[in-house]
């Protein structure tokens, strides 16, 4: 199960002007075409609602639940020298804590906000399900995001209870961000008090990143695209197929998972938007030409 808010990305390369995106979509798709069943619960505001992206997700096998929003998250993104920077042009309306019952028992659950919009009150839906067995897993971007007054989206660093993103973070097996996402020269050993249950993967695009798990440290090397034509999404494919393996095959940041991620996320930027989202098939391809 995925949760969080469908955001509309600001682009001149659609005549609407944007683009739909956001964690969740990303997310959700990647799992489905990497073959697991996957239900969605996305906040949407009235534009995103009918975006023609979502067929997309339910083409996919997406069980697709909209939760209509006043306000959605409207970005405008800016690469610059390989790091993203982000202008807000609307906030989001926090997501109800209400999974559907029919989704109890779920093998997976994965909370992935970029505007803050899933808080606190989604504590007990994330601690009910790992009672049930469940593996869960949050994105922490969308947690450590100001949206300054002047209109850019400023990194802050994590915060401890009683504030609404640690008693969610501190609930999860697996946690990801950017190293763009995290305050810059944060020693590894400070995140981890915020997570303690964790595996906590840093990503650094080209560069790779590395899966941090007490006195165990991973480094992964990032696998090679053909064409970058868009890598807005990359790291949150990367997350949905680091969690897709955890389901799958019970490994959690492993070697062999984190490339298989990193296959995923360099297949993903080779497409514009949701459109580049691989299937479990090219992510296999990727990993054979290179002996994965």
């Amino acid at each position: 199960m995925v949760i969080g808010a469908a955001s509309r990305d600001l682009t001149a390369d659609d005549t609407r002007g944007w683009r739909l995106g956001g964690a969740a979509a990303y997310c959700s798709l990647t799992a489905a075409l990497l073959g697991l069943r996957v239900g969605c619960l996305l906040g949407v505001d009235a534009l995103a609602s009918d975006a023609g992206e979502l067929a997309l997700l339910e083409s996919a096998g997406v069980d697709l639940r909209r939760v209509r929003l006043d306000h959605g998250p409207i970005f405008e993104n800016l690469e610059a020298d390989g790091h993203r920077r982000q202008r807000w042009r609307s906030k989001s309306d926090v997501l109800p804590a209400a999974l559907p019952g029919e989704w109890r028992g779920t093998s997976g659950l994965l909370l992935v906000p970029v505007a803050g919009e899933v808080g606190e009150d989604w504590l007990a839906e994330a601690e009910a399900a790992a009672i049930s067995g469940a593996r869960i897993g949050v994105g922490w971007q969308g947690l450590l995001r100001s949206f300054d007054d002047d209109g850019w989206v400023t990194r802050v660093a994590p915060r401890q209870a009683p504030y609404r993103e640690a008693a969610v973070v501190a609930a999860a097996g697996l946690v990801c961000a950017s190293v763009d996402d995290v305050p810059q020269g944060m020693p590894l050993a400070d995140l981890q008090a915020f997570a303690p249950n964790a595996t906590i993967v840093l990503t650094a695009g080209e560069n790779g990143g590395a899966a941090v798990r007490g006195n165990d440290l991973i480094r992964y090397r990032a696998v090679a695209a053909d064409a970058v034509v868009d890598p807005t999404g990359a790291g949150d494919v990367f997350l949905a197929g680091l969690m897709t393996a955890w389901i799958q095959s019970g490994e959690l940041a492993t070697e062999a998972t984190l490339r298989f991620a990193a296959a995923a996320a360099s297949c993903s930027v080779e497409g514009a938007g949701l459109a580049g989202v691989p299937t479990r098939s090219r992510v296999g391809a990727r990993l054979s030409r290179g002996g994965g």
